[in-house]
């Protein structure tokens, strides 16, 4: 199988293609890929508690959902920390998750080491 890293850079602003990037990262998952995410731009707020608990897609589900499925499949997330800091997201919002803060080369890196990447 092949490893796939899912780059999204929408948030609660737009609740419909932020959960589309966790919904086509649950689905590559669930048919046997490795993937990986990187949260970056309005997309680091997706990692907070409360906008994993209440956003949720037009037809693309549930945040939460999404994410739970991602966690126990073991996806790594990956948030921009530059991203994170503009947003007031902190390290209490990764607490117990398999999430990291991570620089701009880090995504340039995981381009480069996975297989496939989509944006969104």
């Amino acid at each position: 199988m092949s490893s796939i890293l899912v780059h999204a850079t929408h948030g609660s602003e737009s609740p419909t293609r932020a959960a589309l990037a966790f919904l086509v990262a649950r689905t590559a998952l669930s048919e046997g890929h490795q993937v990986s995410m990187f949260l970056a731009g309005d997309a680091a707020v997706l990692i907070r508690d409360a906008v994993l608990d209440n956003l949720v897609g037009q037809g693309t589900g549930r945040l939460r959902e999404h994410f739970d499925a991602l966690a126990a499949g073991g996806c790594r997330f990956y948030v921009s920390g530059m991203s994170a800091k503009a947003r007031g997201v902190g390290e209490a919002d990764l607490a117990g998750k398999p999430a990291e803060f991570a620089m701009p080369e880090v995504l340039v890196r995981l381009s480069l080491s996975h297989d496939r990447m989509f944006n969104y």
